[in-house]
């Protein structure tokens, strides 16, 4: 991932300042998670920023909704950051639970004379950089909980930056606004993927199917993730193009042959059948060849989602990989009855 894409330091000033005032905090999500609550505060003199200001927030507002929504599944080797180095302390407050783990006498001499240098004796911190503590921020690391086990995959000490200016470069899991699309990603809900069929009245062997997806669903949805104190932010959108049927046998045709029928007029997949056109071909179905018996076909049907992010500092839209989701329905065919004469 890029490291691009860094507040200005007005943009920092302004960010911090918003939190003094007690800003209307969205929804928590994994990393510095409080399930919904506001993090912790210092106390008022130490209050610059919150003790957890690095966590992510998620606006999860224009995200799908409904009992069957689900996570896409991405296409190839994708996975979220497992964990993100961000601010998570003022001078005066690392000061402060430095000292408390001291006090414990349980972290042992070795630890707490190491701990001492690197932060109060000058190697390479003096003083907890109480003496520039308006300029800056304590970074610390965030596990993904949603990526266990992340909270081994960031382990550096941690360390100091000034406002404005990005993180070390040695430092290659410091937030990114690329690093929130990613985590945004992992928090988009799509809807339910139950394709409605015709002609009613159960399926016949070799008579075609219509199937399509209602586009009043199946419209684009997004997530935002921003860090606050920082003033960044992306927002990640993922848009239907595509429905794949699977019939869930051999004996069966899809339309078109390929089974994947793209997004059409009105935001719909498919076309919903009509009175008359039982044995016309429709733009979207399948033709079963056999009947099921005493028993049902699984038809799979998966809508491929596009998937791009936006956000702080970037130029237009930028690429993520495709999103599937899917599920299963029970599909009874039955043999068209003759009737002698």
């Amino acid at each position: 991932m890029s490291r691009k894409h860094w507040p200005t330091v007005g943009a920092v000033a302004m960010a911090s300042a918003l939190l003094l005032q007690g800003p209307a905090w969205a929804e928590y999500g994994h990393g510095g998670s409080t399930n919904g609550k506001p993090p912790a505060s210092g106390n008022a003199k130490d209050d610059v920023l919150s003790a957890e200001a690095g966590a992510v927030v998620y606006d999860r507002s224009k995200n799908g909704t409904g009992a069957k929504t689900g996570a896409v599944t991405a296409a190839g080797d994708w996975s979220p950051p497992p964990c993100w180095y961000a601010p998570r302390y003022t001078a005066a407050q690392f000061k402060k639970e430095r000292e408390a783990v001291w006090g414990v006498g349980s972290t042992g001499h070795e630890w707490d004379t190491q701990q001492r240098k690197r932060y109060v004796e000058g190697h390479p911190y003096k003083n907890f950089n109480l003496d520039k503590a308006d300029k800056g921020y304590w970074w610390s690391s965030y596990p993904n909980k949603s990526y266990p086990p992340g909270w081994d995959k960031c382990d550096k000490e941690t360390f100091w930056v000034d406002k404005g200016d990005p993180p070390p470069a040695e430092v290659p899991e410091a937030i990114t606004t690329e690093m929130l699309a990613h985590l945004a990603y992992a928090e988009i809900r799509v809807p339910g993927t139950k394709v409605a069929m015709a002609p009613e009245g159960g399926t016949k062997v070799n008579l075609p199917t219509w199937t399509w997806l209602d586009g009043a669903e199946f419209k684009p949805v997004s997530v935002t993730a921003s860090v606050p104190v920082l003033g960044i932010q992306a927002t990640t959108t993922a848009e239907p193009v595509s429905l794949k049927i699977d019939p869930g046998t051999e004996d069966a045709r899809t339309y078109p042959a390929s089974g994947v029928c793209p997004l059409g007029a009105n935001d719909r997949i498919g076309e919903p059948y009509a009175k008359g056109k039982a044995k016309e071909t429709p733009p979207c179905g399948v033709k079963y060849l056999r009947s099921s018996g005493d028993g049902s076909y699984p038809l799979k049907a998966t809508v491929t989602w596009k998937i791009h992010w936006t956000g702080t500092g970037t130029d237009g839209e930028q690429p993520l990989p495709d999103g599937e989701f899917g599920a299963d329905q029970d599909v009874v065919v039955q043999e068209i009855q003759a009737i002698n004469r």
